[in-house]
């Protein structure tokens, strides 16, 4: 699997709020953790409910002291798993992974434009400084809801100086995604982090700015949507048995737990290994994804089960079949 993970235990250091919302959590990890690409990730186990679960935190900027930095917004829509996160504290012991890299970046390029949306912008703190260290010519543009909420902004200040442009949305600033696009050279890549709206944005003043798709590199959040998070059922077409998908679960983990076998990958609406057909949808679904593209999403023939809910009732076929007894009609 692409995606194969290889887990430790660590111990919680130390925690500090960045902004009201987003507080960052030091960990320090019992084996020695290899040199990882800026932008890179670990998953972090959590008990959500009693349940056993897991997360994904950016890292933010390179190890210290073999301590690794992560960022943590509390959200009030969230799965649970900023209140666990949140509820840390030192001494406490938690798994994780080793960390990972999704951001498919070309380093050999001379021209970048990074563009984070609220907490997007924890993995940008380590591309930023990598970028400066190579002389690259960069700009950021981080897009807030108001100054306050702008995390890491003094490290990223004094890395960047007047090439770090803050939007503070309760100040009347807008990130222009297209005249933003349309200024950059022909060689230029633009590497971005921040909620799905942001991204479909991007993916589309990108494409009207009829620049190569591949110099846009982006991670999302697998939790952010169109929909508040909420309960939704699941109909099996096969069976017509129905499943309930808490609010503080994916469909992913609902189904597996009903004896449904999915596979899946990433479980973060990255590879579409875990997509599932839909045959019919009483409500409406949230693709929270960015495997499929704007026309199959409207579609919706088929959503990522890693990530993706609904509001209502959504019927499936997973291609499941339970085992019939030897004679047995099917």
């Amino acid at each position: 699997m692409r995606f194969a993970e290889q887990w430790t235990s660590s111990t919680v250091v130390s925690t500090r709020e960045l902004t009201p919302s987003i507080r960052e959590i030091v960990l320090e990890p019992d084996a020695t953790v290899a040199a990882y690409p800026p932008g890179s990730h670990i998953n972090v186990a959590v008990l959500i409910d009693g349940q056993p679960d897991k997360r994904s935190y950016s890292l933010v900027g390179a190890p210290e002291r073999g301590r690794l930095r992560i960022a943590v917004r509390l959200a009030a829509d969230s799965r649970g798993g900023s209140q666990t996160m949140w509820a840390l504290k030192p001494g406490q012991r938690i798994d994780i992974t080793h960390p990972t890299s999704l951001f498919e970046l070309d380093w050999s390029r001379k021209h970048y434009a990074l563009i984070a949306g609220g907490i997007g912008v924890t993995p940008m703190l380590g591309i930023a400084s990598a970028l400066a260290r190579r002389g690259a010519d960069l700009t950021m543009h981080y897009a807030v809801k108001s100054r306050s909420d702008a995390a890491l902004h003094d490290e990223l200040n004094g890395l960047l100086g007047d090439r770090l442009r803050l939007y503070a949305g309760n100040e009347g600033d807008r990130l222009d995604l297209d005249a933003t696009f349309r200024a950059l050279p022909d060689d230029a890549v633009a590497v971005l982090c921040g909620p799905l709206r942001m991204l479909e944005a991007a993916r589309l003043a990108w494409n009207q700015a009829d620049r190569p798709a591949s110099d846009l590199c982006f991670e999302t959040f697998g939790s952010s949507g169109r929909l508040p998070t909420s309960e939704f059922r699941v109909r099996i077409a096969a069976t017509g048995s129905e499943i309930v998908v808490p609010r503080d679960r994916s469909m992913l983990d609902a189904l597996n737990a009903a004896g449904f076998d999915v596979i899946s990958d990433c479980e973060r609406g990255e590879c579409g290994v875990c997509a599932v057909d839909v045959t019919a949808v009483e409500g409406e679904i949230d693709h929270r994804d960015v495997f499929f593209s704007e026309h199959q999403k409207h579609d919706s023939g088929k959503m990522c089960a890693c990530v993706s809910r609904a509001r209502g009732t959504v019927t499936i076929d997973t291609l499941y079949r339970p085992d019939q007894l030897p004679g047995a009609v099917a």
